[in-house]
């Protein structure tokens, strides 16, 4: 475990993970200059959250004389390699870091780590669930966290975290990226094209991700989505043991989790158990069935109990944002797929639905193919309404459409607002109205999560 005192970090960006990150490099005794572009003015209230004579604060640029007597970098996960702040610290070979890899060097418990282009969150929510079934009846004195890129930097929990616990993070391609620790639990969802403004290439991307697997240790497990060709690549990099999860049961008698006849199963030391029905799943959608059976191998991994496992999902809603059912207005069902920031991710919320849709997208680009959304929105989508920075993108990318064809109307909006608006009035009773914007909410709100308030809140205000 690194000694702080006396040492000089300088923290690039005060949102959440930089923030939670000065607070506690501060408390163990370090000299930090939390450095945001943005003005005083704008950082206000955070700056008196953090008022400490450890903490010093430089703002609006990222002068590179800070770098002077700088023993470490840390980057809050928003915060991209190529700033020259950040070129500069590495021309210097001064190190980097961040709150994810800081927590990982210092936590006391074993860990499990969560990635993949979709489903994180879903995935380390419902994990985390089956983990308090679990200790709820062996170890009642334990406690479970779960944190990470979804809710709290786990950083901000480290003093109170004990060896008997356990942690379940879930972890981005930005903060895996410059890691140089792996989780001894470590799972890729799975890897298709996301946050290629940020990594440029897949093949960036790619290696970023893969970087959950590349410290393990033998004595470490991989779970893998084997259906993903993709993820399937990764296989070589996996140090330790292995579980996978997919679909239809594999070809051999390796641990793994399968869907059969209605029923989901877990294979493993030579031995099958049915875990759960199709049926007793509060999820929709193809894509949710995919979390549950992460979540079944992740458990397995971690050694839960199949009970556990079992009283996990059957008690899991699901998280806050994602396909989240917000009311019935206008004879339709309303949800909130705010969390869905990638056109494979609308893809997929739009498929777990067969009644009439209602599509509320755009947002902020992040350089991601739309064409394939575009096709399924021909294929399933009645009404089409677009607000922010990429409407008049998947407009284009949508092209003309035929009297009678899908979508029946299209809408340009400037403002979800507008939006949520513009789809009351399109409305018809049995219809699915659908918030899944597929572009980020970095051109309107602070991040998901502000978006998915705000839209709740308005379809709730209608009357």
């Amino acid at each position: 475990m690194t000694k702080w005192e006396g040492k000089q970090v300088v923290m690039i960006g005060a949102a959440r993970q930089g923030i939670a990150l000065s607070r506690y490099l501060a408390s163990q005794g370090a000299r930090v200059i939390l450095n945001d572009r943005r003005s005083d003015e704008e950082l206000n209230s955070v700056r008196e959250e953090l008022a400490s004579d450890r903490i010093t604060w430089v703002t609006g640029a990222h002068p590179l004389e800070i770098l002077t007597g700088t023993d470490l970098v840390c980057l809050s996960g928003g915060v991209p390699l190529s700033l020259p702040i950040v070129e500069e610290a590495t021309r210097r070979n001064i190190p980097l870091s961040n709150d994810s890899q800081i927590f990982l060097e210092a936590v006391p418990c074993p860990v499990i780590g969560i990635t993949g282009s979709s489903g994180k969150t879903t995935t380390t929510a419902l994990v985390g669930e089956i983990a308090r079934q679990h200790y709820a009846l062996r170890k009642p004195a334990s406690r479970i966290w779960v944190g990470g890129n979804i809710g709290n930097p786990l950083i901000q929990d480290i003093d109170q975290i004990q060896a008997e616990d356990i942690a379940v993070m879930e972890l981005s391609s930005f903060q895996l990226e410059i890691m140089t620790r792996s989780p001894g639990i470590a799972a890729i969802l799975n890897l298709t094209p996301n946050h290629l403004d940020r990594h440029i290439s897949m093949a960036q991307y790619v290696s970023a991700k893969s970087h959950i697997l590349t410290h393990q240790s033998p004595a470490d497990m991989a779970v893998l989505n084997r259906d993903d060709p993709r993820v399937r690549e990764l296989y070589p990099e996996v140090k330790g043991r292995q579980i996978t999860f997919g679909i239809n049961p594999p070809h051999n008698k390796q641990d793994a989790t399968y869907f059969k006849r209605g029923k989901l199963y877990l294979q493993a030391s030579g031995q099958v158990a049915k875990i759960v029905r199709l049926d007793q799943i509060n999820l929709r959608g193809t894509h949710n069935l995919y979390n549950v059976l992460a979540a079944i191998a992740i458990s397995a991994a971690a050694a839960f109990s199949l009970q556990a496992i079992y009283e996990g999902i059957i008690a899991f809603e699901g998280v806050p944002h994602r396909l989240e059912f917000v009311r019935e207005w206008g004879g339709a069902a309303w949800y909130n797929d705010s969390i869905a920031t990638s056109p494979e991710r609308t893809m997929a919320a739009l498929r777990a639905f067969d009644e009439p849709i209602v599509l509320l997208a755009g947002g902020r680009d992040k350089d991601l193919p739309w064409q394939d959304l575009a096709d399924l929105i021909r294929q399933k989508v009645d009404h089409l309404v677009l607000f922010g920075e990429a409407a008049d993108l998947i407009r284009q990318t949508l092209g003309e459409t035929e009297v009678g064809e899908r979508p029946m109307t299209v809408d340009r909006c400037d403002s979800l607002e507008e939006a949520v608006s513009q789809a009351a009035e399109r409305v018809s009773p049995g219809d699915v109205v659908l918030l899944s914007p597929g572009g980020t909410s970095f051109d309107e709100f602070i991040d998901f999560e502000d978006r998915g308030k705000r839209f709740k809140q308005w379809v709730k205000e209608l009357s």
